[in-house]
């Protein structure tokens, strides 16, 4: 079958993507905890991270639910499965025995829990135990043992929506043509986040993250489920950007005073869950449909930035850790701290996937990266 690709899709996951780098950057600074944190904390800052919190991870599962169904164009359901295999569980692999215990390794010296060189961390203390009392641990990782899960319980599902569209699909089509119709999607988001999430905090280990891993297989479904319908999401969400936008404009204005107020009752929660999902979906059509109508673009470097989003994903945790490590104690103020490590985390996730990863092909499958670009689409 011939492959299909939406740009817009592929520049969003690769602008959230970078927006992680700046929100994990800024977790060096916030007040809530962190792998090593700056001398001085700035409460400030806790403003925009929240903003980011509501939708950015959100968004990703559901990009990720919309590129299976283009995945899913030209593989039957072994193939997907395989795919999936190789180009999430080799980096996870890969990138727990060598990516994530540099940060541990400076998270123990910051607390004074170990005392001596990498080299004899490595060979003695990073695989006793998991993490946070023992060293192993996916940290940033997390994404890809979920993402997998999710692929592997859902192909069989969506391989049968995809040959032989359901009423499930053609009810969706004629719903989300309604005013307001892509909101009926916030009801199963807002039932978990009411009913679930008080019993089940975000952990990212995922045996006891019940929430985190319900909440991210059904926005992966919705993904999937809303490019399912074609041409009537793409048209329903370019209905609704601008109205969405005062929505969520208003949805985190509101959520804004429920945090300053900071009370913390039943019926509190409830109204705060509703809040919330409005909030974050309603972001999330913003984001679709002023995407669909600038960024549907194909481009040299859009194909350059695609390929090398998930080695930056990989790497750049490790780099911001090691950097802010030797930093942290410095009395500068937070500009030049925050720049030094977004700039040196972007640079040298970069000159590792520039300079090493990319000319060298034994290193791809480590980090999902697919074959060479072809002489069509290889960047200036």
């Amino acid at each position: 079958m011939e492959k299909i690709r939406r740009y817009d899709l592929d520049w969003l996951r690769v602008i959230v993507f970078g927006l992680l780098i700046f929100y994990h950057v800024g977790m060096f600074f916030v007040p809530w905890g962190f792998h090593i944190k700056n001398n001085i904390i700035y409460d400030w800052i806790r403003w925009p991270m929240l903003f980011l919190n509501q939708w950015r991870l959100p968004i990703l599962f559901v990009i990720s639910g919309m590129g299976t169904y283009y995945a899913l164009s030209y593989r039957n359901v072994w193939q997907f499965n395989w795919e999936r295999i190789k180009r999430l569980l080799i980096p996870l692999i890969f990138g727990m025995l060598f990516i994530v215990p540099p940060q541990i390794y400076f998270e123990r010296l910051d607390k004074a829990e170990f005392v001596g060189s990498y080299f004899m961390y490595f060979r003695t203390q990073a695989f006793v135990g998991v993490y946070p009392e023992g060293n192993i641990s996916w940290h940033h990782l997390w994404f890809l043992p979920y993402l997998l899960i999710f692929s592997i319980l859902l192909s069989p599902i969506f391989i049968r929506l995809k040959r032989k569209p359901s009423i499930v699909v053609n009810w969706i089509k004629e719903k989300i043509q309604k005013p307001y119709g892509l909101y009926l999607f916030i009801i199963p988001l807002y039932f978990i986040e009411a009913l679930v999430e008080p019993f089940f905090p975000v952990t990212h280990a995922l045996i006891d993250d019940w929430f985190n891993f319900v909440n991210s297989l059904v926005l992966f479904f919705f993904g999937f489920i809303l490019i399912a319908s074609r041409k009537e999401f793409w048209n329903s969400v370019e209905r609704i950007k601008n109205k969405a936008l005062i929505v969520g404009v208003v949805a985190f204005g509101m959520q804004l005073v429920i945090w300053i107020i900071g009370k913390d009752n039943i019926y509190i929660h409830f109204t705060e869950a509703l809040i919330k999902v409005t909030n974050l979906w309603s972001w999330i059509l913003v984001i679709f449909g002023f995407g669909a109508k600038y960024l549907n673009k194909k481009s040299n470097k859009l194909s350059y930035c695609n390929r090398a989003v998930y080695p930056f994903y990989i790497l750049h945790q490790t780099i911001t850790i090691i950097i802010g490590y030797y930093i942290m104690h410095i009395e500068w103020p937070f500009f030049p701290k925050f720049l030094i490590l977004t700039i040196g985390t972007f640079l040298g996730s970069w000159l590792i996937y520039d300079l090493i990863i990319l000319r060298i092909p034994i290193l791809y499958p480590l980090f999902g990266i697919k074959k060479p670009y072809n002489h069509e689409n290889k960047s200036t």
